[in-house]
C-alpha cells in the first residue's frame, strides 16, 4: 500500500530551542547505549545541556520523559495531511497511522530497543504508558474520521494501542529499508482487530433493547415517592390531607 512517510520531528533552530526535545532526545541516546536503569537524571540533564533543576522543571521521571517522546510523535503525525485517507475503508486508515507513527518513531529505535524489554517487566510503568496511549490513539483516531467518543469508543481506541503495541514488537527488530515483515504483521493484526470489532458491534447492537430496558427501570422514581406526589389528588398518605377527626 503506498503511503507517505512522516518526517522526523524537526530539530531544535538553537541550542536554546524546544528544551523538553532536548531532554527527551537526550535520554533516547543515552538509552541506545547503557541500560535503562543506569541512566541517572544527572547524565540526561548534561547530556542536554540543561541544569537538573531545569529538567525537573520539564519532567518529574525518565517515564515521563517516555510520555513526552509520545506527544512528541502525535504532533509529527497530526501536522501531516490525511484528507487522501478520509474515502478509505478504516482498516486502510489504520494501516497508514501506525506506519506514519513508526516513522516518526525511527530515529528514536536503538534507544526503543533496549528499552521495551525493561519496560514489559514492570506492570506500574505499563499501566502507565498505557494511559498516555490511550490518549494519543483517541487523537490518532478522529485525526482519520474514525469515531472515539460513541459507545464503542473506548473499545475502538484502546484496541487501537494493543495493536500497536504488537507490531512495535516486530518493528524493532525488523531492520529491513522496506519493513516487509513489520507491514505483515500490520496487516495481519488488522485483519483480527477487524474480526474481533465487528462482533463487538454486533453484541451492542443485540443488546440495544436490554440496555434501553435496564435503563427504563432505572430512571423509575420508587413506588412510594410516586405514590405520595399522586396522594393530594386522591387524599391518600398524605397526613396534610388527613381527614379531621
Amino acid at each position: 500500500m503506498a503511503r507517505k512517510p512522516v518526517a522526523p520531528p524537526a530539530e531544535p533552530a538553537t541550542p536554546a530551542a524546544d528544551p523538553r526535545k532536548r531532554a527527551i532526545e537526550a535520554l533516547m541516546r543515552l538509552a541506545a547505549s547503557q541500560p535503562w536503569e543506569q541512566i541517572e537524571l544527572t547524565e540526561i540533564a548534561a547530556e542536554a545541556g540543561l541544569t537538573l533543576s531545569e529538567l525537573r522543571g520539564l519532567f518529574p521521571s525518565k517515564l515521563a520523559m517516555l510520555g513526552g517522546l509520545t506527544r512528541m510523535v502525535d504532533d509529527a503525525v497530526l501536522a501531516g495531511s490525511v484528507d487522501d485517507l478520509m474515502g478509505e475503508p478504516f482498516k486502510e486508515r489504520l494501516f497508514d497511522l501506525v506506519m506514519r507513527r513508526l516513522d516518526a518513531l525511527a530515529p528514536y529505535k536503538a534507544g526503543l530497543r533496549r528499552i521495551a524489554p525493561v519496560i514489559r517487566r514492570d506492570p506500574l510503568a505499563l499501566a502507565a504508558l498505557n494511559r498516555g496511549a490511550v490518549n494519543s490513539w483517541r487523537y490518532m483516531l478522529a485525526s482519520v474520521g474514525i469515531p472515539t467518543e460513541d459507545a464503542l469508543g473506548p473499545v475502538r481506541v484502546q484496541g487501537a494501542v494493543v495493536l500497536m503495541a504488537r507490531v512495535s514488537d516486530v518493528w524493532l527488530e525488523d531492520d529491513e529499508p522496506e519493513l516487509s515483515k513489520t507491514m505483515a504483521r500490520l496487516d495481519r493484526e488488522l485483519k483480527m482487530a477487524g474480526c474481533i470489532m465487528a462482533r463487538f458491534e454486533d453484541v451492542h447492537r443485540l443488546t440495544a433493547p436490554l440496555r434501553g430496558l435496564a435503563r427504563a427501570i432505572c430512571s423509575c422514581r420508587p413506588l412510594k415517592a410516586r405514590r405520595r406526589e399522586r396522594a393530594p389528588e386522591r387524599g391518600e398518605d398524605n397526613e396534610d390531607y388527613a381527614p379531621a377527626m
